[in-house]
């Protein structure tokens, strides 16, 4: 089969058809209704959930939209993970294993501390989204295109990437 026979019957046109992305119109999701209707299972007031979703997405990092919500920035990231936001995990994939041995029990917390390399907070944080899931119906409400800055943190997902071609401080080759 020659480049002719793959031709055949191809239309040739001087006007370009304009293709889209394809959208959603979400524009009619109340997103602080919706914030309260699952104020429970948020780790602050919907109101403050609120402002760090607005913040955050208007490109503010996760402290500074914890402080525009006077909350800790800790909070902050749990508001996120809890609305569907990927990426505020601070530990790669390697450390998030180890600290899944540890809510199994088959290391102890000293442990999993030190081989995870994290400090106390991020420990922490990395334990609640590891127990907590995303909740489908604010993660709907507060879904943003793929140009938003809701898609995920590209620093963490670059370390995610690239953890197990890297090594542990003091490792030898």
């Amino acid at each position: 089969m020659g480049l002719s026979d793959i031709a055949a019957g191809l239309e040739v046109t001087t006007k370009q058809v304009e293709r889209g992305v394809a959208t959603v119109d979400d524009t009619e999701v109340d997103v602080a209704a919706r914030l309260r209707a699952h104020a429970e299972k948020l780790p602050c007031t919907p109101e403050a959930a609120l402002t760090v979703l607005e913040r955050y997405g208007e490109g503010d990092s996760v402290g500074d939209a914890g402080r525009a919500a006077s909350v800790a920035s800790v909070t902050a990231a749990k508001v996120l993970h809890r609305c569907g936001v990927e990426g505020v995990t601070p530990l790669a994939p390697m450390a998030r294993r180890v600290l899944r041995d540890w809510l199994t029990g088959e290391l102890s917390r000293a442990d999993a501390l030190e081989l995870s390399g994290a400090d106390e907070a991020e420990f922490a944080l990395a334990a609640y989204v590891e127990t907590h899931d995303p909740v489908t119906e604010l993660a709907e409400a507060t879904r943003r295109d793929a140009a938003a800055p809701l898609s995920g943190d590209a620093l963490v997902e670059k370390r995610e990437a690239l953890a197990e071609t890297m090594s542990a401080p003091g490792e030898t080759f």
